[in-house]
């Protein structure tokens, strides 16, 4: 049986053996905590890989330093376990040499936007065609239990024992304001959805950015669970579409988001007979970057917290770009000689004899 994928990178094969999640799967032992919310993403992962129809000796997985960058080794495919907040920078090298693999940045909170924020907004911002995963906890889990970039204010630590005074980042505003070509949000438990988005970001080309908050039971347990309950996740959660009302709420109390005019802010209404119509509710742009950034900065409970697709743009991608100047350079002036290059300017032997 042979399998066929919608976007291959560039420069990969149209055609592959069909996989299951078990193909996917490593031989290592997982060392994560019992009921960490990292192991439903990975098996999401392996679920997804299987599917994209791309050969496995394709994939790449480069990760930094913290619970959620061990996820190369759970993983059979080629992996790197890089160092702390430097995995976009791998990652990159690694995409312009080799432009047809897919290549797959695994990292969290504080390895991404903290010792690792100035990489991650110039990846975004040169939209190397990469997918992107952040982990959000809001806590360090591996070093213990610090409060992180994402940790909400008052946060109670062993690094902050009185309570945080920083004001957290809200990642995925982090990467719109880096010009990212890609923009979600999802959570671990929430299995459809986080798939589906996974795909979506497999299927970009370009830097795809993916925020998914997870839970960390041991140092930060049940950060989201305001939003996550089953009994009122629908009134707390809006999945965007394109091309779609953005609705939320349960079959017997809907409710939507509509713009004021005059102050261009979002509101949350009442829909039904008698209320707000269907028609006069938003639609979800994903092209739009000004409504991304709305839907972004939503938080519960004045707002539901929006999943999905935020924002997705069509842009070349940097590797394209930087292999095609390449190209030119040597179609000008010829392949070019090591030696040359190194001794044909000015250059002097220092410490030779006299």
């Amino acid at each position: 049986m042979t399998t066929f994928f919608e976007n291959p990178p560039e420069g990969a094969t149209e055609e592959t053996p069909t996989y299951t999640k078990k193909d996917f799967m490593s031989d290592q032992t997982i060392r994560w905590c019992p009921g960490c919310g990292d192991y439903a993403i990975l098996s999401q992962a392996q679920t997804v890989f299987a599917e994209l129809g791309i050969p496995k000796h394709q994939f790449a997985i480069v990760s930094g330093i913290g619970c959620s960058s061990r996820f190369p080794y759970y993983m059979n495919t080629y992996g790197f376990h890089t160092i702390h907040g430097r995995a976009p920078a791998v990652a990159t090298g690694l995409k312009i040499a080799n432009p047809a693999l897919s290549v797959w940045v695994v990292t969290g909170d504080g390895d991404a936007l903290s010792i690792g924020g100035n990489h991650l907004v110039h990846v975004l911002r040169r939209n190397v065609d990469l997918q992107i995963l952040l982990f959000n906890n809001r806590i360090y889990g591996l070093t213990k239990g610090q409060y992180s970039p994402t940790s909400e204010v008052g946060k109670k630590t062993k690094s902050t024992p009185m309570g945080s005074v920083d004001q957290p980042f809200t990642p995925c505003m982090v990467a719109l304001g880096a010009n990212a070509s890609f923009v979600g949000r999802t959570v671990d438990i929430f299995v459809k959805e986080q798939r589906d988005l996974l795909r979506a970001a497999a299927d970009h080309r370009g830097a795809s950015f993916v925020e998914i908050y997870q839970n960390c039971n041991i140092f930060n347990d049940g950060a989201f669970d305001a939003i996550t309950e089953k009994k009122t996740r629908e009134d707390r959660v809006v999945f965007v579409e394109h091309g779609k009302p953005l609705m939320f709420g349960s079959a017997t109390a809907k409710k939507g988001l509509k713009l004021d005019p005059r102050t261009f802010e979002l509101q949350v209404v009442e829909v039904g007979e008698g209320k707000t119509p269907e028609s006069e509710l938003l639609v979800h742009d994903e092209k739009n970057p000004t409504l991304a950034a709305l839907l972004a900065r939503m938080e519960w409970p004045q707002f539901p917290v929006a999943m999905g697709v935020l924002y997705r743009s069509a842009r070349s991608t940097y590797e394209k770009d930087v292999n095609a100047q390449v190209a030119l350079a040597r179609e000008k002036a010829g392949a070019g000689d090591l030696k040359k290059a190194i001794y044909g300017g000015n250059t002097w032997i220092v410490g030779g004899p006299k």
